[in-house]
């Protein structure tokens, strides 16, 4: 049984918070995604090699891109490859070096999922407000983008 008062009371912890909402934006998501076969963690992927087109970049920056660690991506990037969306390929420059690239299936894919992603993102514009949605936005890329809040930085203190 839980306490009516202690329920009514949000909690002090912004990880919760960020978390409890992340769960609801991505619940908006996923269903908007869902006649694509993608979860937005997919999409994300997909976006994020899209917008980098003719650079692909490598397992660590797409991971450092899409602030996630590398067995992260890893295991999402797994099911994009065996469908044939994307997949890893020798840089022409450095033989060392593997890229992760955005096929065509992965390009057509991402431009179908595109359509449904906006209807996500007119829904939650006109449910949260659009000037909303582009200060929680503006908010959260300034907290993902700032290298003092990553592990190594708080390791240091």
């Amino acid at each position: 049984m839980t306490n009516p008062e202690s329920a009514a009371t949000p909690s002090a912890c912004t990880a919760t918070a960020l978390r409890k909402a992340s769960r609801r934006i991505t619940q908006l998501y996923d269903d908007a995604l869902a006649p694509s076969g993608l979860r937005s963690t997919q999409y994300a992927v997909l976006s994020e090699l899209q917008r980098q087109g003719r650079h692909p970049p490598s397992l660590q920056e797409l991971a450092d891109a899409l602030v996630m660690d590398r067995s992260a991506l890893g295991h999402t990037l797994r099911p994009l490859e065996r469908d044939g969306l994307v997949a890893l390929q020798t840089d022409v420059d450095d033989g060392r070096r593997r890229q992760i690239v955005l096929t065509d299936e992965g390009l057509a894919k991402f431009a179908e999922a595109r359509s449904l992603w906006a209807v996500a993102q007119r829904r939650f514009h006109r449910l949260f407000g659009a000037a909303e949605a582009q200060a929680l936005r503006d908010t959260l890329l300034r907290i993902a983008n700032d290298d003092r809040l990553s592990v190594l930085a708080a390791l240091g203190e």
